[in-house]
């Protein structure tokens, strides 16, 4: 293979996964860039596919497992030439992902993707699949640099990771083993990274990690979290800091007050609570009871004015009984999420909660979930509604030919929760609108221009 080939080779890129895993695609992205290859927004005619997994559970392994066979068969068609697996699925499985599919020519573990332009370059001289994986990447004292990324969401907003890893050992979950002990970023590369960012025009960062409330545990800083929002606001130019996975028991009364005052950090939680039968609670792992949740929500609504929550909650959890789910039906209703995501369980190869008695048929967690969901659209459609009439600050994400565009106002975070459809718009991506809701569709809001 000649060394001109390989500096000219095209490579076709496919994200998987959580927001965590789209920070990790566009660092590679841009050390693919760097090191001379030709990014092609068209994977299928690419001489090599990079596919960066997941693997938290089983239908994001089987979306994985799909694509990586997408890809191997394109490379059976002639036109590819590797097929290259990155990602989470690729730490968690290792070698036997050769065994899932047949044709992948290297698979890289997390601690390989600063290197993914060299192990490109390995690949394409190399006729032997190859596995790169580096256990020293989920030790304490290892964390990422996140700086120099090409990035594939807008370019007005982006994610900022501020830690990774987890320590919590909620027993139905896998990311412990996948990425080991939770480490805080260094200070100086979160705010340097944001800077960045910025710079470059983004007037959002949404922030994000396993666990953000527990930033700084690692590095003596007292309510890290608190302390790292408000380092960020002083950066001119930025508008929004959205903050994302916060633990429920990591929300202290500091944070609270810290985002009551704020004029950048929007007043928009997204806590993950799981449950909130008791029972369920304990035998997830998790600290909080269906009382501390209760009054957790109450104090941020009573706290912060506008306050808007978002939620996940799993269904369907080893033991859950028709009781215990019509005690979480109840409190949905009660709490009346501003936006909820819902999960079956699913019994993950190596937690704990996958060997526990009492498994719920798939077809009562399908039905449970329907049910759930069912309820939250009610929730949903209602406060919509209720919003007709009112004036919002938009922020434009992209502008359509018949000037109807999409945006979001500060309860609605980036690819996860409802938009704004703005209507009569001449505003460009990236700016900010006052705009009146004049309407709903299911369940976004259209908005026009005040």
């Amino acid at each position: 293979m000649s060394k001109k080939w390989k500096k000219t080779a095209t490579v076709g890129f496919v994200s998987l996964g959580c927001p965590k895993n789209v920070v990790d695609s566009e660092k590679m992205l841009a050390e693919i860039g760097q090191g001379g290859f030709v990014i092609t927004s068209q994977p299928d005619n690419a001489e090599i596919i990079v596919i960066n997994t997941c693997g938290f559970i089983a239908p994001a392994v089987d979306e994985s497992l799909e694509a990586i066979r997408w890809a191997v068969g394109r490379k059976a068609g002639g036109v590819v030439k590797k097929v290259i697996v990155a990602g989470c699925l690729s730490e968690r499985l290792g070698g036997k992902l050769f065994d899932k599919v047949g044709g992948i020519d290297a698979i890289i573990g997390l601690g390989g993707r600063d290197k993914i332009a060299q192990i490109i370059k390995k690949t394409l001289s190399s006729g032997e699949p190859a596995t790169y994986l580096d256990p020293a990447i989920c030790e304490p004292q290892t964390v990422g640099d996140d700086r120099g990324r090409l990035l594939i969401t807008p370019r007005h907003w982006a994610y900022l990771r501020i830690s990774d890893g987890c320590s919590h050992r909620c027993s139905f979950c896998t990311i412990p083993a996948i990425k080991g002990r939770f480490r805080s970023k260094p200070a100086e590369l979160v705010l340097a990274e944001a800077a960045e960012l910025v710079s470059a025009g983004v007037v959002e960062l949404n922030v994000i990690a396993q666990d953000t409330t527990r930033y700084g545990y690692d590095l003596n800083i007292e309510n890290g979290l608190s302390w790292l929002v408000k380092e960020l606001e002083r950066i001119a130019g930025l508008v929004w800091i959205r903050l994302m996975y916060l633990y429920p028991a990591g929300i202290n009364e500091k944070l609270i007050e810290v985002v009551a005052k704020s004029e950048k950090i929007v007043h928009y939680f997204d806590i993950p609570i799981q449950h909130v039968n008791d029972e369920i609670l304990k035998a997830m792992g998790r600290p909080d009871t269906k009382e501390s949740l209760k009054k957790l929500i109450e104090k941020l609504r009573n706290s912060i004015a506008g306050c808007l929550l978002r939620t996940t909650i799993i269904v369907g959890f080893p033991g859950e009984t028709d009781e215990q789910f019509a005690e979480l039906l109840e409190f949905v209703r009660w709490a009346e999420f501003d936006a909820l995501g819902c999960f079956k369980f699913y019994p993950e190869s190596g937690t704990r909660a996958a060997e526990m008695p009492g498994q719920v048929s798939d077809e009562v967690k399908q039905q449970r979930l329907e049910e759930l969901m069912l309820t939250q659209q009610e929730i949903s459609f209602a406060k919509n509604e209720k919003r007709v009439g009112s004036e919002l600050r938009c922020l434009v994400d992209s502008v359509e030919s018949d000037r109807t565009d999409k945006g979001r106002f500060y309860g609605q975070a980036p690819d996860i929760d409802s938009i704004c459809i703005i209507k009569n718009c001449s505003a460009r991506a990236g700016d900010f609108i006052n705009a009146k809701v004049t309407g709903t569709k299911d369940y976004d809001l259209v908005v026009e221009p005040c």
